[in-house]
C-alpha cells in the first residue's frame, strides 16, 4: 500500500513539474506573469526533479540557468539515492 501511494505522489509531482515547466516558458515567450524559480526549485526538491528535467529539455526552458542545471540533477541523484536506501536497507 505505501509503495503505492509513494509511486502515485512521485508520478503526480513529476507531471507537475513537466507542466509547471511547460506553462512558464510559454509565458516567457508572452511576456506574461511567470511561475517563480523558488516555486519551480521547490517541486524539484520535493519529488519532481525528474518531471523538471524532462520539461526542461523539452521546450528548452532554464537549460542557461546555473541556478537550474545544477540543483535539478543532484535533486534527482538524491531521490534516486533515498530511494535505493529505502528500497534496501530500511
Amino acid at each position: 500500500m505505501e509503495n503505492t501511494l509513494l509511486f502515485i505522489y512521485l508520478a503526480a509531482i513529476n507531471l507537475l513539474a513537466f507542466i509547471l515547466c511547460v506553462i512558464d516558458k510559454y509565458k516567457a515567450v508572452r511576456n506574461l506573469y511567470r511561475i517563480s524559480e523558488k516555486t519551480l526549485l521547490l517541486i524539484a526538491f520535493f519529488g519532481g526533479a525528474f518531471g523538471l528535467l524532462i520539461g526542461m529539455a523539452t521546450v528548452r526552458h532554464k537549460t542557461k540557468k546555473v541556478k537550474f542545471t545544477i540543483p535539478v540533477p543532484l535533486f534527482l541523484i538524491l531521490h534516486i539515492f533515498l530511494a535505493v536506501y529505502f528500497k534496501y536497507y530500511i
